[in-house]
């Protein structure tokens, strides 16, 4: 009794959630399609052959490929509460085999996720240095062009971080600069060169789509990170596509910083940051960083956004190989990471349900795993959240009881009484 009576007692605990998710409340009620349905009417840019959408009886179909390290382990643990909460989504699980010498599983999963046009991910680690291998992460990236990753960067309540009241979103360029994995030997091995590739059009793109989000979640500032000082021609040309595209955004306002100085700013003074504009590499530098300021790489989720597909992960893509399987993963990322898919494909209460578990179990709770100073295991994490999720199903039941006794009670009373008026008047 007790815990069902401090969780109808959220009237100042639930403002003090709405105001930590910080997203526009009109998300939650509004009639537009979801960014699911926009993808699916987006036309398809890539010359490939259009696969059918798998979408039947209101349930969705998504592609999981657990991968390496904990991912398998956490994966399980996101079926395990979908299935329980009821959410109407169905999972085409694919192992892939980073070591393996063939591509099979991998271009298995390429046609799964164009299949369903919606997948969620561990990372799909690869300790191969041949040049003859590509990491299996950038082949999904580029071969289903996922041309920007979105990563929101917060700090969470009465969760250890050095720095509180973080929040920061990193929009970040997905598919080139030195991911492009261009190299060659001069001379044998003497010398190495590295291609990085940025494409004009590609830097319209991105840089229109920060601000874009800057303006749809009322952001107020967006700061492009570089390193033109150096590399004048190539990160140059993603500075003055920025700029030019800030200024048909006037009521955003705009700055940039060199990557180095940028990391000596986050750690020491985060607060001045909003939405940050970035190339691939410095993206995932910065991503890092902030997350290492805000708890650690156990909380936040990132998105892989394209045209037409979206894949959802862990935020740092770490891999965790050394605490694979002794129940001390953290699994809020990879959950909060499900919680985006659900508001993607238009799912919006069963992600708000997710959420506030989620959001009740480590701030209030503090159920904590060792990453984040706790002693609490996975299963205990995912067992707390369960226990919402449960007890906010009874309680929707309760009222759905009372209601219907009352317009039961109303509709007796109201035919008694007409009955009776009825009566008079025929005598």
């Amino acid at each position: 009794m007790n815990f069902i009576r401090s969780f109808l007692n959220t009237s100042k605990r639930s403002h003090k959630y709405l105001l930590f998710l910080q997203k526009p409340i009109s998300r939650f009620f509004s009639d537009q399609p979801s960014d699911f349905e926009v993808q699916r009417e987006t036309p398809k840019c890539l010359i490939t052959e259009t696969i059918p959408l798998a979408l039947y009886g209101g349930r969705h179909t998504v592609t999981m490929l657990p991968g390496t390290g904990i991912g398998p382990e956490v994966s399980k643990h996101v079926r395990h509460v979908f299935r329980e909460m009821g959410a109407p989504v169905d999972f085409e699980v694919i192992h892939i085999d980073p070591n393996a010498s063939s591509e099979d599983d991998l271009q298995y999963a390429l046609m799964s996720v164009k299949r369903n046009g919606v997948g969620i991910k561990g990372d799909i680690g690869g300790k191969s240095l041949s040049t003859l291998t590509t990491h299996s992460n950038v082949i999904l990236r580029n071969e289903l062009d996922l041309y920007v990753y979105v990563i929101w960067c917060r700090s969470y309540p009465n969760v250890p971080a050095k720095h509180k009241d973080v929040d920061i979103v990193v929009v970040r360029q997905n598919t080139e600069g030195e991911y492009s994995m261009l190299e060659h030997s001069v001379g044998g091995s003497k010398v190495v060169e590295t291609l990085k590739i940025v494409r004009r059009d590609s830097s319209v793109k991105l840089a229109t789509y920060a601000f874009e989000y800057a303006k749809k979640h009322n952001r107020k500032k967006v700061t492009t990170i570089h390193k033109a000082n150096i590399m004048k021609l190539s990160d140059g040309l993603f500075l003055s596509v920025s700029k030019q595209i800030a200024k048909q955004y006037p009521e955003i306002e705009h700055n940039d910083l060199i990557i180095d100085n940028f990391c000596m700013q986050v750690v020491t003074n985060p607060k001045q940051f909003d939405v940050l504009l970035t190339t691939n590499l410095y993206g995932s530098i910065a991503a890092n960083v902030i997350c290492g300021i805000t708890g650690g790489p156990g909380l936040t989720s990132g998105i892989n956004y394209g045209l037409y597909y979206a894949i959802f992960e862990p935020g740092t893509r770490a891999s965790g190989v050394t605490i694979a399987g002794k129940n001390m993963a953290n699994p809020v990322a990879m959950l909060n990471a499900s919680v985006d898919m659900l508001y993607h494909l238009g799912h919006t209460a069963y992600a708000k349900r997710l959420e506030y578990a989620i959001y009740k179990t480590i701030c209030e709770d503090k159920i904590h795993t060792p990453d984040l100073k706790g002693s609490a295991t996975t299963v205990d994490v995912v067992n707390k959240i369960l226990e919402y999720i449960y007890l906010e199903s009874i309680i929707k039941v309760v009222f759905l009881l009372i209601k219907i006794f009352m317009i039961h009670i109303l509709k007796s009373f109201f035919f008694s009484h007409w009955d009776t008026k009825i009566f008079r008047m025929c005598e």
